[in-house]
């Protein structure tokens, strides 16, 4: 029973991670923007950070919907819905979230490291340009930044995903 609340408590602790790492994640695409010559650039200018934005959201809605339940699994060591509902909503949740922050983390980071390419290669090719360049790079790196962070969530996602797959087959807790 030991290692068994060990995993209970576990799943509470990775869910509170995927959460905060998904809402840090969140809070830095939407406050990514930059001002040049009057002109604003936001982070929704850029549709791949647009869906970064969507995964990270996604992360937030679904562990704040899994969050209570898993507090209430580990301090009461049962289940607050008796019956198969909540392991399979745990199996299948857990691995649909997991492969929208997956593909976040991939749309983030590709999009991000592509534009700092593209304009490292125009600003060669263009005087005077430097102020651009610098405040550019700052934003994507910020996009890169935010897209470590969710990776973290993945990450945690995807432990979450190992442990509801054991109690979903019967060999779980």
């Amino acid at each position: 029973m030991a290692t068994s609340n060990i995993i209970i408590n576990s799943i509470a602790i990775l869910r509170i991670l995927t959460l905060a790492s998904c809402a840090a994640a969140l809070a830095l695409i939407v406050t990514n923007n930059f001002k040049l010559d009057g002109d604003k650039t936001k982070f929704s200018d850029i549709k791949g950070f647009r869906y970064v934005l969507a995964a990270a959201a996604g992360g937030v809605l679904y562990s704040l919907i899994q969050l209570p339940f898993a507090l209430y699994y580990a301090v009461k060591e049962k289940r607050l819905i008796k019956g198969d509902f909540l392991p399979m909503f745990d199996f299948y949740g857990d691995k649909v979230i997991a492969f929208l922050l997956a593909s976040g983390v991939g749309v983030g980071f590709g999009v991000s490291i592509e534009l700092k390419i593209l304009i490292d290669q125009l600003v060669d090719s263009f005087d005077g340009v430097e102020e651009f360049q610098d405040k550019s790079q700052k934003f994507l790196d910020r996009g890169i930044i935010a897209s470590g962070i969710l990776l973290v969530g993945f990450t945690t996602m995807a432990i979450l995903t190992i442990f509801t797959s054991a109690n979903r087959n019967g060999r779980g807790f």
